[in-house]
């Protein structure tokens, strides 16, 4: 059952007749299957639940592209893979009845909001039948594929910015694990081989090593408590009743929670996890509020030290074992590390600040992407903006 409804734009050059239908005309909610072991599991197919992305498998389940619908929990997201993929029994993939572009798909899904329909039962949940009664409107294949090529070249250049980030970070990561836990610089000298480092870099390291109580660590450096090197202050308690609506972001364990209209930190910071996600790890360039089940860092080093040494020491296993998940600050105080002197600190903060500005950069693009993306996608999606034939050119006002 579909209806066919003429829009009249002039000049258009793609035709301008959208069907009116309904979902289960359209699409089939095919459901996923129970698989064990995709946790730890090394396949080259992805393997998605409900809220994403949760492992891999060597069999799939559906070709690419395809989309996947979340079926149960309170949160029922949309995911497109272009490769096959696999879905387990807590969400659907999605099956085009009629000629549907994939991509357009899940531009569709995400825009009526589909992983929000809910049957009412105590555990949420999106059922087929609930779906399919919903309408859609649904534009000429060529304008589906217009409108997802639009809204796509903006998606890929987001996660590519995300992949350049992840890279970035495993670089800074590599570098303080290769001088500050490995010691690798002086592990070189002390073998007479080149350090690959600039030479007023690698003149800082010594080339020797002596014994401590944790072991054999560069000579001339200190064992020092994570205490020397930072402060963890608590967070302030802000209900969200409480938050007056604003830019500044609200900071808890599992992240953003929210924003407000005032800042309780002003200046860069690390954002720790105290109750709830114990030992998650932020960093944070602009003003935030960071909430009581965080602590933020005051740092007596480098803040990019601090950041990476924080990484280092298992701050995620150290719950306190009460009912509530938690941090004690004072035992990750007495964790022990090898101190480096200042200057060779100051080195390894001039490399990383470079790595995390590139970061900066690319974090800020990918938000006025997605802030495009998410402006044009309802309008695209409605038709109450249209493609031309001619690539690109949109016209609005139909």
């Amino acid at each position: 059952m579909w209806q066919s409804r003429e829009r009249t734009c002039g000049g258009l050059g793609m035709g301008a007749e959208w069907r009116l239908s309904m979902w289960g005309d359209e699409i089939s909610l095919e459901y996923g299957k129970a698989l064990r072991g995709y946790e730890s599991a090394t396949g080259k197919y992805r393997v998605f639940g409900s809220n994403g992305p949760i492992g891999w498998t060597s069999q799939p389940l559906a070709p690419g592209p395809g989309v996947i619908l979340g079926r149960k929990g309170a949160y029922r997201g949309v995911e497109f893979s272009q490769e096959p993929f696999f879905v387990i029994d807590t969400a659907y993939y999605v099956v085009p009845k009629s000629e549907l572009d994939m991509r357009w798909l899940y531009y569709a899904v995400k825009h009526y909001k589909l992983g929000e329909i809910d049957d009412g039962s105590p555990i949420p949940s999106t059922t087929r039948a609930a779906v399919y009664v919903q309408a859609i409107e649904i534009p000429p294949l060529p304008e589906q594929r217009a409108i997802a090529h639009i809204l796509s070249s903006l998606d890929d250049k987001i996660e590519l910015n995300r992949k350049m980030n992840e890279t970035l970070e495993s670089m800074a990561r590599a570098l303080f694990k290769s001088w500050f836990m490995d010691f690798e610089p002086v592990r070189a000298k002390a073998e007479g081989r080149d350090t690959g480092l600039r030479r007023e870099i690698a003149d800082l390291f010594p080339d020797s090593f002596e014994d401590t109580e944790m072991g054999e660590v560069p000579k001339g450096w200190s064992i020092s408590r994570v205490e020397d090197a930072l402060e963890l202050a608590y967070g302030k308690a802000l209900k969200a009743s409480e938050r007056v609506d604003g830019s500044v972001p609200v900071y808890g364990s599992g992240g953003i929670t929210g924003f407000h209209n005032t800042a309780l930190v002003n200046e860069p910071s690390v954002i720790v996890g105290r109750k709830g996600t114990v030992g998650s790890l932020y960093w944070v360039d602009d003003p935030f509020y960071p909430i009581d089940t965080v602590f933020y860092v005051k740092p007596k080093a480098p803040l990019t030290f601090c950041f990476y040494l924080l990484q280092t020491v298992g701050l995620e296993n150290m719950n306190t074992d009460a009912a509530v998940p938690g941090l004690n600050r004072n035992n990750a105080y007495r964790l022990l590390f090898a101190w480096p002197p200042g200057e060779i600190q100051q080195g390894f903060d001039m490399i990383a600040k470079s790595l995390r500005k590139k970061i900066r950069s690319n974090t800020d693009q990918s938000r006025i992407l997605t802030a495009q993306r998410d402006t044009l996608l309802p309008k695209l999606l409605s038709g109450e903006v249209r493609i031309t034939q001619e690539e690109g050119f949109i016209h609005q006002g139909c």
